[in-house]
């Protein structure tokens, strides 16, 4: 059957495919072959330049020859490890099989059995995975983080002089400024970007327990670790773990999964904020010609972009919190329960790039409704009585949080008029009125 969207399993694949489609290249099995292929021969190529007896020198074309099977990789490349791996029903030796295949092609033939010499699977892929992680962070996962945290940025900028009633425990309480509002969730992703930065993409390289027996056994002069570390650093760009069992510890990927868990969960926090101010009628939304909001109502406009995001963000949290439980956690020197949960890296990070697609649509569209903001303010005069009460307090006026608590307690509605009587009643200095008539709803924002 052709593939296609209509068919799909996972939305990722299907309905969302337009959104995730540049994950192909970091997450896709036919990304795991390149990447894998990629570190069998730089490997090949770094065993040729440490000058082991028995292994012929390679010349820069020859080098270069060798690097076109990952850099021209194709997907009939693919199909063909597919081939070999029907027959050895193992796709890392399948990926060995095809590369002594191109070597055959390339006169390299003498040289082929130090393809994947001294190594287990896991020291392929347990460097072809972060390699792949880094280059999807680098070319997709932050950029497109930033590019939400830039539109809002832009939106707290813009709005960042408007007052607005705050709620806490849902009620009115002091106010505060839409753009400070924003910014919040500015400043948390920020820190949050700062902090997923400091995580060491590394890997493992160390044989079938990881201390690189078969390799000192064989060359017992050269110093395997050095080897080891700078191929890891300088050929693909990732840390070598230095103490390892056959498979790598997974320590540093649970932290990254766990700081995808943090900036999800502030996205998260996000868009249930900016769902509830459109339901307090704070916002409106741009309406795009043609569409419908409800197939029932015809007037309604819905903040579906962020309950999309919102669900997305839920199942990508929900497996990165899997992975980063499960991951560290293997019997002895290795089972292979970490194998199938590996294939599966991509799919949160498919969410998240949904969730980030639809946030940034979704902030896009909105609409500040001013006069709504500005009524709920001249509706709350009360919210001053902290502010009145502040300033007693310094001119120790007795009782004064007491006195405030009576008048804005009272089943009487608190208007400005209220506050201006009870302000005229206090037996205070003049030049104190005077301090306190300038507060109001829409100047009482502190210093946000």
């Amino acid at each position: 059957m052709e593939i296609h969207p209509l068919i799909s399993i996972s939305p990722i694949d299907g309905r969302y495919h337009g959104k995730t489609t540049e994950l192909n290249n970091y997450f896709s099995e036919f990304a795991l072959f390149k990447y894998r292929t990629l570190v069998e021969i730089e490997y090949f190529i770094q065993l040729h330049e440490a000058g082991l007896k028995s292994l012929n020198p390679l010349s820069a074309e020859n080098a270069k020859a060798l690097r076109d099977i990952y850099i021209k990789f194709s997907l009939n490349d693919a199909k063909r490890i597919k081939e070999i791996e029907s027959v050895t029903n193992h796709d890392i030796k399948a990926v060995e099989y095809f590369i002594k295949e191109r070597l055959d092609k390339l006169g390299l033939s003498e040289n082929k059995e130090f393809v994947h010499f001294g190594l287990t699977s896991q020291d392929i892929n347990n460097t072809s995975i972060p390699v792949s992680i880094k280059d999807a962070l680098n070319d997709v996962l932050l950029p497109e983080l930033k590019e939400t945290l830039g539109i809002l940025k832009g939106l707290a900028e813009d709005w960042k002089d408007i007052p607005m009633l705050a709620k806490t425990h849902g009620q009115p309480a002091s106010p505060t400024k839409l753009g400070k509002e924003l910014n919040v969730f500015v400043y948390r992703l920020q820190n949050q970007i700062d902090e997923l930065s400091k995580i060491p993409i590394s890997g493992k390289f160390g044989g079938a327990t990881g201390n690189l027996n078969a390799h000192f056994v064989a060359y017992p002069n050269l110093d395997w670790v050095k080897f080891s570390n700078d191929f890891l650093k300088n050929q693909l760009g990732i840390q070598r773990q230095q103490v390892t069992t056959q498979i790598e510890n997974y320590d540093y990927l649970a932290s990254l999964f766990d700081a995808f868990k943090r900036i999800d969960t502030i996205l998260l926090d996000l868009c249930r904020d900016i769902w509830t101010y459109v339901s307090m009628d704070y916002f409106k939304q741009k309406i795009k010609k043609g569409e419908v909001g409800s197939s029932a109502m015809p007037h309604k406009v819905n903040p579906i972009d962020f309950e999309n995001a919102e669900g997305n963000l839920g199942i990508a949290n929900a497996l990165f919190e899997h992975f980063s439980q499960k991951l560290p956690i293997s019997r002895l020197q290795r089972d292979l329960t970490d194998s199938t949960v590996l294939r599966n890296i991509g799919t949160p990070f498919g969410h998240f790039v949904i969730a980030l697609s639809s946030i940034s649509k979704g902030l896009n569209k909105l609409l500040i409704n001013e006069a709504k903001i500005k009524l709920d303010l001249e509706n709350n005069w009360a919210v001053v009585a902290e502010a009145i009460q502040t300033i007693l307090r310094r001119e120790r006026y007795p009782n004064p949080y007491e006195k405030l608590k009576d008048l804005t307690r009272s089943n009487d509605v608190i208007s400005e008029t209220s506050i201006k009587n009870f302000i005229e009643s206090l037996d205070v200095e003049e030049d104190i009125k005077a301090e306190l008539r300038k507060i109001t709803p829409y100047n009482y924002t502190g210093i946000a």
